[in-house]
């Protein structure tokens, strides 16, 4: 892990404890419970929203690996059929990601959540605000609606970093991507092999709903 990786997770893990100092923890609030880790409320689902199993992502749009593996869990997911996909923003490559991430999940008040995570994972290249801003606009996000609504939710949005943040070093994980397949932690890049694989183990392990 760089040093500006470590600065970036240390800031957000400030984020994460400032989040959760000023509301009490209830049980289902907890973010590193089951439900919060598989069902986040706040966090639009890819695949089947009745699949069977789900695949949590813990990403970061600059991450070359989560951006390699993308196209292969996107084809294992259809041709599953059965699958929930949850895309959790974890930005620990630094403004810039931290930018899209926002930006990201502000799309999602006016619906365009995943095609704005679609254009941004599927860039090969470093990020840039400006870059990020002419990503989004030709992939047809409002720009303009989605900086409103950023401001508006950035008490909201900011809550779903924390979490995420707080969910993926709970759950022990040095960096992205990594995943949560049923129940099982899957650190690192699978193929489209080893993703078909965990989904069948957590299968016949019963962890479906």
């Amino acid at each position: 892990m760089t040093k500006t990786m470590t600065v970036w997770i240390a800031a957000l893990a400030v984020l994460a404890a400032a989040s959760l100092s000023s509301h009490a923890r209830a049980d289902d609030a907890d973010p590193l419970s089951q439900a919060r880790i598989l069902r986040d409320p706040e966090i639009p689902v890819a695949g089947n929203d009745k699949g069977d199993i789900t695949i949590v992502e813990y990403f970061d749009f600059q991450c070359p690996y989560c951006r390699k593996v993308s196209p292969e869990l996107a084809q294992v997911v259809r041709e599953d059929g059965h699958v929930r996909l949850v895309f959790k923003d974890w930005p620990i490559f630094g403004g810039p990601s931290i930018y899209a991430a926002r930006l990201t999940l502000a799309a999602k008040y006016q619906g365009k959540f995943l095609e704005a995570h679609e254009a941004l994972i599927s860039l090969n290249e470093k990020l840039s605000e400006e870059k990020v801003d002419a990503t989004l606009d030709a992939a047809g996000i409002d720009l303009a609606r989605a900086k409103n609504d950023l401001q508006a939710n950035r008490a909201a949005i900011d809550a779903i970093l924390a979490r995420n943040h707080e969910q993926a070093v709970g759950l022990g994980f040095q960096g992205t991507p990594a995943f949560i397949i049923g129940h099982f932690r899957v650190p690192g890049a699978p193929n489209a092999k080893a993703f078909k694989q965990a989904i069948a183990d957590a299968r016949a392990a019963g962890h479906g709903k």
